[in-house]
């Protein structure tokens, strides 16, 4: 099973600064033995650190459209500043790996499984199995190159 598992800083955190045990040398020495002990178990799927949430943006949906809501946003309060993607047995596994992590006082690590294409309905399966069908057919052809989208 997959679980997604985010660094949330503590409400003291600095815009900008790196979180696990602040941004000092030993923090970033623990965070990459933890990150390493995770690699070493072959539990490792990805990790990464994000930017400062002032370099990205929020965007809400309502009404049938989409709305830049806070632009870049300030403040780090409940907004991830790093993640890991493992690939465990369980949940409690999943759990226990977040526990071993060297995060300072105030940062919390959230735990979520990822959804598996198993756990979707039939009629979603099936759907998504025929858009995929459809896709690999229109790749063959050629198919459609990345764009930039149009900022509306």
């Amino acid at each position: 099973m997959r679980f997604m598992m985010w660094l949330i800083p503590g409400a003291g955190a600095v815009e900008g600064e790196a979180p696990g045990n602040g941004s000092d040398a030993d923090g970033a020495a623990a965070m990459a033995r933890y990150n390493h002990a995770l690699w070493q178990a072959g539990v490792l799927v990805a990790l990464d650190g994000l930017c400062p949430p002032s370099m990205g943006a929020r965007i809400f949906f309502a009404g049938g459209g989409a709305e830049l809501v806070d632009g870049p946003r300030s403040g780090t309060m409940g907004v991830p500043a790093g993640y890991w993607m493992v690939d465990v047995a369980s949940r409690d596994e999943a759990i226990a790996w977040a526990s071993r992590c060297p995060a300072a006082a105030g940062e919390t690590i959230e735990v979520q499984r990822v959804q598996e294409f198993a756990d979707l309905a039939v009629d979603v399966q099936r759907e998504l199995t025929r858009d995929a069908a459809v896709r690999a057919h229109g790749a063959e052809r050629g198919g459609p190159r990345r764009r930039p989208v149009a900022a509306s």
